[in-house]
Order: structure tokens, then C-alpha cells, then sequence
């Protein structure tokens, strides 16, 4: 599956209207909010149909997966948008995450816990609030939100330590271009890592840069360690390998469209995550140039000057 879908789904007392755009959301948040109520629509239309007093829209199949024939249930569910209520504990296996690896569907997951086994994104993870009346029947809308917004910091933040996830190309990138101003670049080695690091970091101003499409397992831990404070901040676009498509510095229009819209483009049974597809698709556009990028060692043209200023240039002013 690919491409954003939009989910109408309501009774006579409540509405929920939200759109998913990857394989993976996550729907956080306490009690009451209205999390289980949702999954318990889609059951019951799901077993009913419009005799259940629910309606849906959307153009994928909506169905619940839980109990403790997930697998075998889950054989049969192709191109479908697939709900988890929590309390479902298989959504934590290395079984379920193996399960969605090479899925065609795409997964919605209400848990109050992180969930290390999958790579979604900081861009998925939703609360839900009710925000008001809703039409003539007086029905409230509950309203999906981002539960982590961009931080607000000084310009410039002169970091001292700039803490990155991975110990490859990107490493190899941010250790260049902060050499001559005196920031030590520390590889984590590991997103798991990133908060370890910011551990041994506690009394220093530090940037942390990590890979925002994988990066939503760790961000409960990792926002207690840094939450208001001023000398910590989380940098996390999609990858380092968007950050260089998004820089320009490889002239291709096909490029730009899919920036513009990924979702349109990233098929969920290929790719896990965002970050993979971002990384196959400039290993295939550099693969015949003298920018061919290798992950594993970053190709010396991108320490020239004039490239890394414009991969620079994406990075929000004044942060490094």
C-alpha cells in the first residue's frame, strides 16, 4: 500500500476524521480519550455494516487485528488499514514487527508504550481531543494531533556536542563540517544509543541529529531527558539521505515530485520505513555521477565546500 487515505468513521454521538499517510501510526494518550472507542467502531462496522449504527469512509478496507491468532488472522488481511487497541501485547514481538516488514497494509497502533521492534515516525504519533459540536446532530469531532511539536530555540544555539544517530556517511558529514568550529561530533551508533549519550552529555549544550522516520520509539525517553531545557535540542528530519536529495545538489525533477508527496511514492511492503526508500533512492540517482553515494562511506565530493553548504543550507538556520 501507498498514498494517504482518509477515515471518516462515526455514530450518532461521536465522529472521527483523520488522515494516515504511512504503514505505521501511532495513537497515544490516558484514559477516556476516546482511543478504544474508535477501534470498537471499526469492529463493529467491520462485523455489521451500516446495521451496527456506525458509518465508515475510506477507500482501504478498515479491520481490527487482536487476540492470540494475530498471525494466522493477519495471512488473510492484504491492502487493508489494520487497527490494534492496546492491551494487545503481540504488537511488541519480533514476530509482528517481521509481520509488518513485508506487509501491503498499513497499521494503526494505540499504545501507551513505546514500541522498540518498529521504525515509525515522529511524524505518526498522535493524541486525540475532542474539539467541539460537530453538524446539526450535535456529534462531538474528535480531532487527531501531533503529540510532539518542533522545539523553539535561540539563533544561533552554538551547540558544543552535536550527538548523531548512525556512525556511517552521515557521521562522516557533520564530523566535517563542524571541525573548524570546535563542536565534537559523537556517533550513537544506534538511535537505541541517543539517550545514553545524552546521559554522559547532561552539563554540556548539546544538538542531537537523528533520523526522524525511525526515530518514534525513543522519543518518550529521550523528551524526559531533554524536556525544558534549553541546552538540549532534537534536530530529526527524515534522513541524512533526504537531507542531501533535499539539498538540490542532484538535478533530477522526478526528485522534487517525490519530495513533495513521498507517501505517493513509498510502497509499505518494500519499504519499512521512510528512511529506506529515502536511501535507495539517491544510491539509484548518484549511482552513474561523481556523487555516488555509498551509506556506509560518505564519498569525499560531498565534503566539497560548495555541496555541503547547500546540504547545510536545509538544516534550519543558526542550529549547527
Amino acid at each position: 500500500m501507498k498514498g494517504k487515505h482518509s477515515i471518516t468513521v462515526g455514530n450518532n454521538v461521536l465522529q472521527y476524521k483523520f488522515e494516515i499517510r504511512r504503514n505505521i501510526t501511532i495513537i497515544k494518550g490516558d484514559s477516556a480519550t476516546g482511543k478504544t472507542t474508535l477501534v470498537d467502531m471499526i469492529r463493529e462496522y467491520y462485523e455489521n455494516g451500516e446495521q451496527s449504527g456506525v458509518t465508515l469512509q475510506c477507500d482501504k478496507q478498515c479491520v481490527v487485528l487482536e487476540g492470540r491468532q494475530w498471525k494466522v488472522l493477519l495471512e488473510n488481511i492484504h491492502d487493508s488499514i489494520v487497527f490494534i487497541d492496546e492491551g494487545n501485547a503481540f504488537v511488541t514481538s519480533s514476530d509482528f514487527a517481521d509481520a509488518v516488514k513485508y506487509s501491503d497494509n498499513y497499521y494503526v497502533i494505540i499504545t501507551r508504550e513505546s514500541l522498540p521492534t518498529l521504525p515509525y515516525s515522529v511524524d505518526e504519533i498522535y493524541g486525540i481531543k475532542a474539539s467541539g459540536k460537530y453538524g446539526t446532530l450535535h456529534r462531538t469531532y474528535q480531532e487527531f494531533y501531533h503529540i510532539y511539536g518542533k522545539q523553539e530555540c535561540i539563533n544561533p544555539y552554538n551547540p558544543e556536542v552535536v550527538i548523531v544517530e548512525d556512525s556511517n556517511s552521515g557521521y562522516e558529514f557533520f564530523e566535517h563540517i563542524t571541525e573548524k568550529k570546535e563542536i565534537k561530533v559523537i556517533s550513537a551508533g544506534g538511535k537505541s544509543n541517543i539517550f545514553r549519550e545524552l546521559g554522559h552529555c547532561a552539563d554540556r549544550r548539546v544538538l542531537v541529529i537523528a533520523d526522524g522516520a525511525a526515530f518514534g520509539p525513543e522519543m518518550d525517553r529521550v523528551m524526559k531527558r531533554i524536556s525544558l531545557r534549553d541546552d538540549k535540542m532534537l534536530y530529526l528530519p527524515e534522513s541524512f539521505e533526504w537531507l542531501v536529495l533535499k539539498s538540490g545538489i542532484i538535478k533530477d525533477g522526478d526528485i522534487n515530485k517525490i519530495l513533495e508527496e513521498p507517501s505517493e511514492y513509498i510502497e509499505s511492503e518494500k519499504y519499512m520505513s521512510w528512511e529506506k526508500f529515502f536511501t535507495a533512492l539517491l544510491v539509484d540517482k548518484t549511482r552513474a555521477s561523481y556523487l555516488k553515494y555509498e551509506k556506509a562511506k560518505l564519498n569525499a565530493s560531498y565534503k566539497n565546500e560548495k555541496i555541503a553548504e547547500k546540504i547545510i543550507g536545509v538544516i534550519p538556520e543558526g542550529l549547527i
